[in-house]
């Protein structure tokens, strides 16, 4: 069922609402959370898909709003708000309201969207596209205890993480970030096979992918070991390569679908590793609502401290430094140093594994 409101306010919404749900027989309200979707009029079709498909686990009051870009400074002091809402069959288990504005109330969304929340339930924010630098001091973010973005369709990924790194606020998720758990759960399951010392790791995965970046920074932060993010045609992350000192530990993902996973000593096994859509990041995102330590550790690590394509091919091209001329007799070499004790991958591992399958 959808009730169409022109030039409308929040009040009238609330009361379209309650006849749609009488008109379907069913008053009660049974949704757990309210999820403020915020995107533009060009991908709103695919957030409220995924958003409904995502209901079918989470019954949800889900707000879209739709700020629209006015053409005159005639238009730009007029206030409008238009509501298209849907109960029913039409919003997937829960209730749909699309919010269009115009005009000065642009600037005053979270007014239009607080008496719409659902009262006593938690508030999730989601940026489709073109998130705030800053989502917990967005007026509409603020609303929220999760709020949820995607470095994925920023214009520059790297960019982008280093922001989310400096304006993280306990709440704060990415959904470049829940496409690797299943990444994550597998190599922790990996190390855990194995009683070996990992000395470096090499990720690879296509170019402008935060998710590579995300993972070879979770790797790095776990592992304490050098982690090398290396290009590929994709899709996506193709493969991680752990060296370890009882032979390669590889998980190896050419298509996209399914990976192999290769073990020093142990017969290659295929694991199912597909890459999955929105609605399924979407759903894993809404059973939590705590605040994901992990993430924000692997922002605080940095993605400046990788080794990158570039850095390798630097550091394989310096010349060696020349040896001093006309020296009359060798320095005198100092002692060295003991090695620093590495901990053990297994031990390593475990820290991980605990935490790796948490999302």
């Amino acid at each position: 069922m959808k009730i169409d409101l022109t030039d409308t306010t929040s009040s009238k919404i609330n009361k379209a609402l309650v006849q749609g749900r009488r008109a379907i027989g069913t008053p009660a309200v049974g949704m757990v959370l309210t999820l403020v979707i915020v995107t533009d009029e060009e991908n709103a079709y695919d957030a409220l898909k995924a958003a409904n498909e995502a209901s079918r686990e989470h019954p949800s009051r889900t707000l879209v709003v739709i700020k629209r870009v006015s053409r005159s400074p005639r238009d730009r002091t007029t206030s409008r708000l238009d509501a298209e809402v849907r109960v029913g069959a039409d919003a997937g288990t829960g209730e749909t309201v699309v919010l269009r504005l115009y005009g000065e109330v642009i600037d005053h969304a979270q007014s239009v969207v607080l008496p719409l929340l659902l009262p006593d339930a938690p508030v999730v924010a989601w940026w489709p596209v073109n998130a705030p630098r800053d989502p917990a001091k967005d007026p509409l973010g603020a609303l929220a205890q999760r709020r949820v973005t995607d470095s994925y369709a920023a214009e520059h990924p790297d960019a982008d993480l280093e922001a989310r790194a400096g304006a993280y606020t306990p709440g704060d998720t990415d959904l470049s970030w829940t496409r690797i758990t299943p990444w994550r759960s597998m190599l922790a399951a990996a190390l855990d096979q194995v009683v070996c010392e990992v000395t470096s790791v090499e990720v690879e995965g296509e170019e402008f992918n935060p998710s590579c970046e995300l993972l070879a920074m979770w790797l790095a932060d776990r592992l304490d070991v050098p982690v090398k993010r290396s290009l590929s045609s994709g899709p996506g992350l193709t493969a991680v390569r752990m060296a370890t000192d009882c032979g390669p530990v590889v998980l190896d993902r050419p298509d996209g679908s399914l990976a192999t996973l290769s073990v020093q000593g142990q017969p290659d096994r295929a694991v199912a590793l597909k890459r999955r859509e929105t609605s399924e990041l979407i759903a894993e995102e809404l059973r939590r609502l705590d605040p994901d330590d992990t993430y924000a550790a692997v922002l605080r690590f940095g993605v400046d401290r990788l080794v990158g394509p570039a850095d390798a091919a630097t550091a394989q091209d310096a010349p060696e430094p020349a040896a001093a001329a006309d020296d009359p007799a060798p320095a005198q070499e100092a002692p060295a140093k003991p090695a620093a004790k590495k901990a053990p991958a297994k031990q390593a591992a475990k820290k991980s594994s605990s935490k790796a399958a948490a999302k």
